[in-house]
């Protein structure tokens, strides 16, 4: 059984009609950067549960999360009509295996998300810790629309801080838009579009490519990383090139 704690929402933004995030003051315990959290409401008598990844660093007490109202889901329409001073409960403690310190040696390490899944890498790059061994980081946030790239000034001003370390890029998928490349992330990789634009080469020898979002984009990913660069799936038992987080 989960062992919940009461948190206060501090802050809310809403980012689009569907996408918002919630900052929630609450006891928690010390967690790693890319675990994720349950945060809870009672629903006509029912405790309704989902997991969020933590956007914020572990050592920033805010706790920031970052959703999409699903029109007929059971909690997410509920805390989209959250307001500052609202209660929510959420697990004391986080879970998850999508940290860096199970990510093995390599030279460039590349970061894929789609929609909300940009969460856990904001939270590794702003922790900043056990990020020194990689030569090259690679941040890819792709988004249907570009009005859905909430995040962009924050990768922005996590890109100055690493000082040429940190390479970032968005994809858009529905409509053209400058600096973003347009279409599926798997796409771009079998065509090379994407190594082209972040400047850097995505192979076995020297990178691991972790993976975040829609499902579909991460099977897809992965199948064309297997078939066209000789990646595999990272095990614990058998050390490989990819890591992923199933998002939903």
């Amino acid at each position: 059984m989960a062992d919940w704690v009461n948190g206060k929402v501090t802050k809310i933004e809403h980012w689009t009609d569907s996408l918002f995030s919630i900052t929630v003051n609450a006891p928690v315990d010390t967690f790693s950067a890319g675990q994720f959290a349950k945060l809870s409401m009672e629903i006509e008598g029912e405790r309704v549960q989902r997991a969020y990844s933590y956007v914020n660093a572990p050592s920033d007490s805010n706790l920031e999360f970052y959703l999409v109202t699903v029109p007929e889901g059971k909690l997410s329409p509920h805390l989209h009509e959250l307001q500052v001073g609202s209660e929510i409960q959420v697990t004391k403690e986080a879970a998850g295996f999508f940290v860096i310190d199970e990510v093995p040696e390599c030279d460039t390490l590349w970061m894929l998300a789609t929609g909300t899944a940009i969460g856990p890498y904001l939270s590794i790059l702003q922790e900043g810790i056990g990020l020194e061994r990689f030569q090259n980081i690679a941040l890819i946030h792709a988004a249907r629309f570009s009005q859905d790239l909430s995040y962009l000034p924050l990768m922005q001003q996590l890109q100055q801080r690493y000082n040429g370390k940190l390479h970032i890029q968005t994809v858009v998928s529905r409509e053209n838009t400058p600096g973003s490349l347009t279409g599926r992330v798997p796409a771009l990789i079998e065509d090379g579009s994407l190594e082209a634009a972040i400047g850097l080469k995505m192979e076995a020898e020297n990178s691991h490519v972790m993976l975040c979002g829609n499902p579909q984009m991460v099977r897809d990913t992965q199948q064309i990383l297997k078939d066209s660069r000789g990646m595999r799936k990272h095990l614990k038992r058998k050390p490989g090139h990819m890591t992923s987080e199933h998002y939903w």
